[in-house]
């Protein structure tokens, strides 16, 4: 059975608060990842879509961080750790689930900044994350254009 929306989003914001942990402190995945089914803060999520994130995005850190870093106004050391956590989930999603529709990924990477990050970092997620995308699926967003 496919994943609904809210599950997805669930997994989204778990993800945040796990890799924010392993950011900072280095901690072993498959130990975060335990750490989080124990305490049941994956209940009402998709489970195997935070699995898989939750590998996939440190396993190609430096590649993400080369495909939104571009557009940063500031170093990345200087980024705070829950921007680059969601700028990374973002980056992935784009890149690599291209079954997600883009502006899908967009929305929730904003939402999740105006939940987890410091204030009006929404805005600065939005202005990196709408680049990516107009990067990485120009194929998906003029097919929107054109059918508008």
């Amino acid at each position: 059975m496919a994943a609904t929306p809210s599950q997805r989003r669930n997994a989204r914001q778990a993800l945040v608060q796990a890799l924010y942990q392993w950011q900072l402190g280095g901690d072993n995945l498959s130990e975060i990842e335990t750490q989080f089914y124990s305490d049941d803060k994956l209940k009402k999520a998709d489970k195997a879509y935070f699995s898989e994130l939750l590998h996939a995005i440190p396993a190609s850190a430096d590649e993400l961080d080369g495909i939104y870093g571009i557009y940063l106004d500031r170093s990345q050391s200087d980024l705070d750790p829950v921007s680059l956590a969601i700028l990374r989930i973002a980056t992935y999603e784009l890149a690599h689930r291209v079954d997600l529709p883009y502006k899908v990924v967009i929305n929730e990477a904003v939402n999740l900044a105006k939940t987890f990050g410091p204030a009006e970092a929404h805005k600065f997620i939005n202005g990196i994350v709408d680049r990516v995308a107009a990067r990485v699926r120009q194929v998906e967003i003029q097919a929107a254009k054109s059918q508008a």
